[in-house]
């Protein structure tokens, strides 16, 4: 515990910075980090095939370079997800001999997983209020896991899914929920208070985040402990201590921005 806090500790200055600044910083963290967090996922699904690894970080790359373009453009998105998948499957079939279709759609995955999702923290920085809304991602997730953990400890009796996690409860898994949107709410209230958010129902918005947002970041958790549990792995990396790695610490912010990115979508109509 004495670690994590200590890594927490000299983590946080880094991450607000780069999210604060947005731009350059933030597109350059988000791409840096998503990289390592799809190597973390090649590492524990097909370890031994670099070639794919070679072809998911290239798309990554060129995506991550150009994301604003490719998710605004009208068929853009849908032109790069199809010459991936083409890519992907013309390498399963020239390289037989040394990969499968199997280690082909983890290739696929592994990029939306690790990197898509994870992107949405930038988008939604450059969306309209994002500078200011981008936080709820982390409270959210964050806020959400305080809760579960406190709750689950102090009232936790039923078990939620102890196959994939013996210590979590549904009381503790209600207690996450109910701390997130409680969060995120007095968020919205705080911050309505300082700029003006014009034709965008603040509340409502921030609300929907931290519940359907800590609902997804359990689902992440969650979902990170099938995968490893598939592979026998106790953390995908070991890049930051007492957390493990990329996809270890973030593996609910990854459902949690993506929640935000599309609830900022349909309720403000001011676009990007």
């Amino acid at each position: 515990m004495k670690t994590r806090i200590i890594s927490a500790l000299v983590l946080l200055p880094f991450l607000i910075f780069v999210v604060v600044s947005g731009g350059f910083w933030l597109k350059a963290a988000t791409i840096v980090l998503g990289l390592i967090g799809m190597h973390e996922f090649y590492q524990a699904f097909s370890k031994d095939n670099t070639g794919l690894h070679v072809i998911g970080y290239m798309f990554a790359l060129f995506y991550g370079l150009f994301m604003e373009q490719i998710i605004n453009a009208d068929n853009y998105f849908n032109i790069f997800v199809s010459l991936f998948l083409v890519v992907l499957l013309v390498y399963t079939v020239v390289c037989h001999n040394k990969t499968n279709a199997l280690e082909g759609m983890t290739g696929f995955f592994g990029f939306f997983y690790a990197f898509f999702l994870l992107s949405h923290i930038y988008l939604i920085r450059e969306f309209a209020y994002g500078k200011y809304l981008v936080w709820l991602a982390f409270i959210a997730a964050f806020g959400c896991d305080t809760g579960a953990y406190f709750v689950g400890v102090k009232f936790g009796k039923h078990k939620l899914i102890p196959s994939l996690s013996p210590k979590k409860t549904i009381e503790g898994s209600i207690g996450g929920i109910l701390t997130a949107t409680l969060l995120s709410l007095a968020y919205g209230y705080w911050i309505g208070n300082l700029v003006v958010f014009e034709d965008v129902n603040l509340l409502l918005l921030c609300g929907l985040a931290g519940f359907f947002g800590s609902f997804l970041a359990q689902i992440g958790d969650l979902a990170a402990s099938a995968m490893k549990r598939l592979t026998t792995i106790k953390d995908f990396g070991k890049l930051i201590p007492g957390h493990g790695g990329v996809l270890d610490r973030f593996d609910s912010v990854i459902l949690t921005a993506p929640a935000l990115y599309y609830i900022m979508f349909f309720l403000i109509e001011v676009k990007p």
